[in-house]
């Protein structure tokens, strides 16, 4: 295992801090920008800001993950596979916050803990090799698709804004798990698809509400 860069490190510092505080920039254009607000009542609204909410901490860990694993990565191609989709999440984190201002509703308040925890798991995971690691993208990725499938089935049907960026960050989602899939990716053990699961159900539980 090759030790990380201290300049690797100072880095993510710097990133982890403009994530955390809201500072996410967009590369892409507002997917459904031109769409009109939907007429919702306050159920719905509320209803879809919290989805958007656990949506936005999803790209926090995203963030989080893709940072750390890099830091371990031995093979060039793989540091450059994870940058190339960081920056997309990147993307995602930046308009699911605009679409929580536009809902009249905040990010979740332990932003700080969701990354910090999925910064830790990204270590592991890059600490265990490309293969094991792209394999963690490519299991996380495919439980970020069906998440995702569930919330434009859970959106309110009128609410075109909303359904028209998780679209496009599941079209994201799935071509970063095929990416990692085509670079050597290790399939994971059952038991740790589990616990995946399980601390997914947890965050997004939480993150609904807080």
């Amino acid at each position: 295992m090759t030790p990380p860069k201290i300049d690797s490190l100072i880095a993510n510092f710097d990133r982890a801090l403009r994530v955390v505080s809201g500072q996410a920039r967009s590369s892409r254009p507002l997917p459904g920008a031109d769409f009109n607000e939907a007429s919702m009542s306050d159920s719905e609204r509320k209803h879809a800001a919290g989805l958007m909410r656990v949506n936005h901490v999803g790209e926090i860990c995203a963030q989080a993950l893709y940072d750390s694993q890099a830091v371990f990565s031995r093979q060039q191609t793989v540091r450059e596979q994870f940058k190339h989709s960081s920056i997309e999440e990147e993307d995602h984190l930046a308009w699911t916050a605009k679409r929580l201002e536009e809902l009249n509703s905040h990010t979740s308040l332990l932003n700080p803990f969701w990354y910090a925890g999925a910064y830790a798991c990204g270590l592991i995971a890059g600490a265990c090799g490309d293969a094991v690691s792209l394999g963690f993208v490519v299991e996380t990725e495919k439980q970020v698709e069906a998440h995702l499938e569930g919330h434009l089935e859970k959106l309110p049907a009128q609410d075109e804004k909303s359904r028209a960026i998780v679209d496009q960050m599941r079209i994201d989602e799935i071509a970063h798990g095929d990416a990692a899939q085509k670079l050597g990716a290790q399939e994971l053990p059952s038991v740790v698809k589990a616990g995946m699961q399980v601390m997914a159900k947890v965050m997004t539980s939480t993150a609904y509400h807080i």
